[in-house]
C-alpha cells in the first residue's frame, strides 16, 4: 500500500476536497495508485490518460498554439492539463503529469527522464521541473510517487 497515497485520501477526506488526475508519461500510475484503496471513490472522481497531443487539446483544452510552441513535455502544457482536468471533473484539486520515460524521445534540452507536474486547485497551480533516471520503468515509477507527493504539499 502506497504510503503517500493513503495521506493524501486522508488530507482530502479532512477537507472534504476531491481529485482529478491528467497523465500522460505515468500512463494511468497515478490513478492505480490512487484506486488502489478503499474507499477512493469518497474522494477520487476520475482522470483522463492523453498520451497524444490530440488528447491533451480535445479533452483537457490544452491549446494547440501552446503545444507547437513549447512541446507537448513543458511547464506550460502540464499547467493546462491540471487546470483542464480540474475544471472538466469539478475537481477541488487535480494533479498532470507530462514527461519522457524513454528509453527514446529525450533531447539535448529534454533528456530522458524530463518530467513535469501540476497540480492544481482553487487557490494556486504549483508546477514543477524534474530530471528522473533509471528504466521506463523507474522513472514512470519516479513520476508516481513525486506526483503524489506533490499533491499532499498543495492540500496540507
Amino acid at each position: 500500500m502506497n504510503e503517500v497515497a493513503i495521506r493524501v485520501s486522508e488530507l482530502l477526506l479532512c477537507k472534504g476536497a476531491n481529485l482529478a488526475t491528467a497523465e500522460s508519461c505515468t500512463g494511468g500510475g497515478i490513478a492505480s495508485a490512487l484506486t488502489a484503496l478503499s474507499g477512493a471513490s469518497e474522494w477520487y472522481l476520475g482522470g483522463w490518460v492523453t498520451y497524444s497531443n490530440r488528447m491533451k487539446m480535445q479533452q483537457l483544452g490544452v491549446p494547440e498554439k501552446m503545444v507547437e510552441e513549447y512541446g507537448a513535455v513543458s511547464a506550460q502544457v502540464a499547467k493546462a492539463m491540471c487546470i483542464g482536468a480540474r475544471k472538466q471533473s469539478g475537481a477541488s484539486v487535480s494533479v498532470s503529469t507530462t514527461g519522457i520515460a524513454g528509453p527514446s524521445g529525450g533531447t539535448d534540452e529534454k533528456p530522458v527522464g524530463t518530467v513535469f507536474i501540476g497540480c492544481s486547485t482553487e487557490d494556486k497551480t504549483d508546477v514543477r521541473r524534474f530530471v528522473f533516471s533509471g528504466s521506463r520503468a523507474q522513472i514512470q515509477t519516479q513520476t508516481v510517487e513525486t506526483a503524489l507527493q506533490l499533491l499532499l504539499e498543495n492540500i496540507s
